[in-house]
């Protein structure tokens, strides 16, 4: 049990940097026929080659569930309701890898709903997650220094939620992949500042018992 916890920092932050790298690698050399900036991101990963963009979903999936369990086995002071919003979030992650986007102009089916209605749940997870953690992780010796670089990335996320419905509904979608990607770059970067910071601490804690252990 205590191998596993060890393993949950190293395996969320390494989860993060991967799934960052596909995103970027899948931008880098795009579909010349796909426009990633006038396409959700459910539509772009419908139509790519490769599957770069379901590669990084999952791969962020599976490391926002080793954070979750790193946080609660390390005592963070996320709350109850917090903690289930960031399970939210890497259970609909998984799903928008397995589940494909809707492409532009074909019928929707249950297949595509399950995307949009986890697109939504992924959106929204985080923000909030991120606004409820804040005063928790403040009054935490431990995570006062991370409590508000997540304050203001929620924030972001919270604006970035206003851009995307608004583009979505009265703005005829105008570069509504643009909004979604910095959108989704807010989430990704609070969730790897917990990352970080659930790292740090176990690092810190290994070197105190190593100290302990040449001492004794």
């Amino acid at each position: 049990m205590l191998a596993l916890k060890r393993l949950y920092p190293l395996v969320s932050c390494a989860g993060i940097a991967v799934a960052v790298v596909a995103m970027i690698v899948g931008r880098l050399d795009p579909d010349p026929y796909l426009n990633p900036l006038d396409l959700t991101i459910g539509e772009y990963a419908a139509m790519e080659r490769g599957g770069t963009t379901e590669f990084a979903m999952a791969s962020l999936g599976v490391a926002s569930l080793a954070l979750v369990a790193g946080l609660r086995a390390a005592g963070t002071p996320m709350g109850a309701a917090a903690e289930r919003l960031m399970l939210v979030w890497s259970g609909a992650l998984i799903v928008l890898a397995v589940a494909p986007g809707a492409v532009p102009g074909a019928l929707s089916d249950l297949t595509v709903q399950l995307h949009g209605y986890a697109s939504v749940a992924a959106f929204l997870a985080v923000p909030v997650a991120g606004a409820l953690m804040v005063p928790r992780l403040g009054e935490d010796e431990r995570w006062r220094g991370v409590a508000r670089p997540v304050e203001w990335l929620a924030l972001a996320g919270g604006f970035g939620l206003l851009a995307v419905t608004y583009v979505a509904l009265p703005g005829d979608q105008v570069l509504i992949g643009l909004v979604e990607w910095v959108l989704l770059g807010a989430e990704v970067a609070l969730v790897a500042v917990l990352a970080v910071r659930l790292t740090q601490l176990e690092w810190n804690r290994e070197t105190a018992r190593a100290s302990r252990a040449a001492l004794g």
